[in-house]
Protein backbone atom coordinates (compact mmCIF):
# COMPACT_ATOMS: atom_id res chain seq x y z
CA UNK A 1 0.00 0.00 0.00
CA UNK A 2 1.13 3.51 -0.64
CA UNK A 3 0.13 5.89 2.09
CA UNK A 4 0.39 9.05 1.75
CA UNK A 5 0.30 11.27 5.57
CA UNK A 6 0.17 14.73 5.29
CA UNK A 7 -0.50 17.74 7.60
CA UNK A 8 -4.04 19.13 7.09
CA UNK A 9 -3.62 23.09 6.42
CA UNK A 10 -5.70 25.86 8.05
CA UNK A 11 -8.18 25.97 5.17
CA UNK A 12 -9.46 22.13 5.05
CA UNK A 13 -11.96 20.57 7.56
CA UNK A 14 -10.46 17.89 9.57
CA UNK A 15 -12.04 14.66 9.47
CA UNK A 16 -14.54 14.82 11.90
CA UNK A 17 -16.63 11.48 11.88
CA UNK A 18 -13.00 10.11 11.63
CA UNK A 19 -12.09 11.66 14.79
CA UNK A 20 -14.93 10.71 16.95
CA UNK A 21 -14.32 7.26 16.51
CA UNK A 22 -11.37 7.71 18.63
CA UNK A 23 -12.92 10.31 21.02
CA UNK A 24 -16.90 10.37 21.39
CA UNK A 25 -16.94 14.50 22.54
CA UNK A 26 -17.24 16.78 19.45
CA UNK A 27 -16.74 19.45 21.90
CA UNK A 28 -13.48 18.07 23.36
CA UNK A 29 -11.87 16.78 19.99
CA UNK A 30 -12.91 20.53 18.37
CA UNK A 31 -10.92 22.35 21.09
CA UNK A 32 -7.79 20.07 20.92
CA UNK A 33 -7.76 20.49 17.19
CA UNK A 34 -7.34 24.38 17.69
CA UNK A 35 -4.42 23.71 19.28
CA UNK A 36 -2.87 20.69 17.75
CA UNK A 37 -1.58 19.88 14.58
CA UNK A 38 -3.57 17.04 12.19
CA UNK A 39 -2.69 14.49 10.14
CA UNK A 40 -4.33 12.08 7.20
CA UNK A 41 -3.35 9.47 6.31
CA UNK A 42 -4.44 9.13 2.39
CA UNK A 43 -4.81 6.25 -0.44
CA UNK A 44 -4.95 7.48 -3.82
CA UNK A 45 -6.37 10.56 -2.39
CA UNK A 46 -9.14 8.35 -0.07
CA UNK A 47 -8.79 8.99 3.40
CA UNK A 48 -8.15 6.11 5.50
CA UNK A 49 -6.36 7.32 8.59
CA UNK A 50 -5.67 10.62 10.85
CA UNK A 51 -3.43 11.74 13.58
CA UNK A 52 -3.34 14.16 16.18
CA UNK A 53 -0.41 15.98 18.19
CA UNK A 54 -0.43 18.56 21.29
CA UNK A 55 1.86 20.33 22.77
CA UNK A 56 1.24 19.32 25.78
CA UNK A 57 4.59 20.36 28.15
CA UNK A 58 7.87 21.57 27.61
CA UNK A 59 9.93 18.55 25.33
CA UNK A 60 6.90 16.71 25.58
CA UNK A 61 4.08 16.41 22.50
CA UNK A 62 0.61 14.00 23.13
CA UNK A 63 -1.13 12.02 20.45
CA UNK A 64 -4.71 13.22 21.68
CA UNK A 65 -6.50 10.99 18.65
CA UNK A 66 -5.75 8.27 16.32
CA UNK A 67 -8.38 6.49 14.14
CA UNK A 68 -8.30 4.28 11.06
CA UNK A 69 -11.62 3.81 8.78
CA UNK A 70 -12.92 0.58 9.68
CA UNK A 71 -12.24 -0.46 6.05
CA UNK A 72 -8.60 -0.66 7.10
CA UNK A 73 -8.36 -1.54 10.84
CA UNK A 74 -5.99 -4.61 11.31
CA UNK A 75 -4.33 -4.21 8.22
CA UNK A 76 -1.08 -2.17 9.82
CA UNK A 77 -2.18 1.50 9.22
CA UNK A 78 -2.42 2.10 12.98
CA UNK A 79 1.37 0.97 13.97
CA UNK A 80 2.10 2.71 10.63
CA UNK A 81 0.25 6.07 11.89
CA UNK A 82 1.91 5.78 15.73
CA UNK A 83 5.35 5.40 13.77
CA UNK A 84 4.35 8.68 11.59
CA UNK A 85 3.82 10.98 14.93
CA UNK A 86 6.65 9.33 16.79
CA UNK A 87 8.74 10.30 13.64
CA UNK A 88 7.29 14.03 13.43
CA UNK A 89 7.87 14.58 17.37
CA UNK A 90 11.22 13.64 16.96
CA UNK A 91 11.79 15.22 13.98
CA UNK A 92 9.92 18.45 15.70
CA UNK A 93 12.60 18.55 18.63
CA UNK A 94 10.76 16.50 21.28
CA UNK A 95 12.19 14.23 23.97
CA UNK A 96 8.74 12.49 25.10
CA UNK A 97 5.58 11.73 23.16
CA UNK A 98 2.52 10.49 25.13
CA UNK A 99 -0.59 8.80 24.45
CA UNK A 100 -3.73 7.76 26.60
CA UNK A 101 -6.75 5.72 26.16
CA UNK A 102 -9.64 3.60 27.92
CA UNK A 103 -9.05 0.93 30.13
CA UNK A 104 -11.35 -0.97 28.09
CA UNK A 105 -9.28 -0.29 24.34
CA UNK A 106 -7.86 -3.42 24.63
CA UNK A 107 -6.74 -3.59 21.01
CA UNK A 108 -5.33 0.13 21.47
CA UNK A 109 -3.65 -0.83 24.40
CA UNK A 110 -1.81 -4.34 22.81
CA UNK A 111 -0.47 -1.87 19.85
CA UNK A 112 0.70 1.30 21.66
CA UNK A 113 2.93 -1.29 23.83
CA UNK A 114 3.75 -2.95 20.40
CA UNK A 115 5.17 0.63 19.25
CA UNK A 116 7.17 1.06 22.16
CA UNK A 117 4.89 2.41 25.02
CA UNK A 118 4.98 1.86 28.05
CA UNK A 119 2.23 2.20 30.97
CA UNK A 120 2.67 5.36 33.00
CA UNK A 121 -0.57 5.63 35.00
CA UNK A 122 -3.88 5.74 35.59
CA UNK A 123 -6.18 8.45 35.34
CA UNK A 124 -8.79 7.42 37.60
CA UNK A 125 -12.73 8.37 36.47
CA UNK A 126 -11.14 10.54 33.87
CA UNK A 127 -14.02 9.25 31.25
CA UNK A 128 -16.71 9.84 34.33
CA UNK A 129 -15.70 13.08 34.91
CA UNK A 130 -15.41 14.31 30.95
CA UNK A 131 -18.12 12.43 29.02
CA UNK A 132 -21.64 12.49 28.84
CA UNK A 133 -23.07 9.00 29.23
CA UNK A 134 -21.72 5.89 28.91
CA UNK A 135 -18.69 4.44 26.83
CA UNK A 136 -18.65 0.43 26.12
CA UNK A 137 -15.97 -1.24 24.53
CA UNK A 138 -15.12 -4.94 24.35
CA UNK A 139 -18.15 -5.24 26.69
CA UNK A 140 -16.16 -3.33 29.55
CA UNK A 141 -17.45 0.10 30.91
CA UNK A 142 -14.71 2.58 29.65
CA UNK A 143 -14.36 5.11 32.98
CA UNK A 144 -10.35 5.50 33.15
CA UNK A 145 -7.51 6.57 31.20
CA UNK A 146 -4.19 3.83 31.20
CA UNK A 147 -1.77 6.66 30.31
CA UNK A 148 1.34 5.77 28.23
CA UNK A 149 4.82 7.42 27.51
CA UNK A 150 7.65 6.85 25.27
CA UNK A 151 11.15 8.62 25.64
CA UNK A 152 12.30 9.53 21.62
Amino acid sequence: MNINIRQLSAHENPPMELLLTADPSQKIVEEYLKRGRCFVAEIRNQLIGVHVLLHTRPHTIEIVNIAVDEKYQGSGIGKFLLQHAIETAQAMGYGTIEIGTGNSSIGQLALYQKCGFRIVGVDLNFFLRHYEGDIIENGIRCTDMIRLSQDI
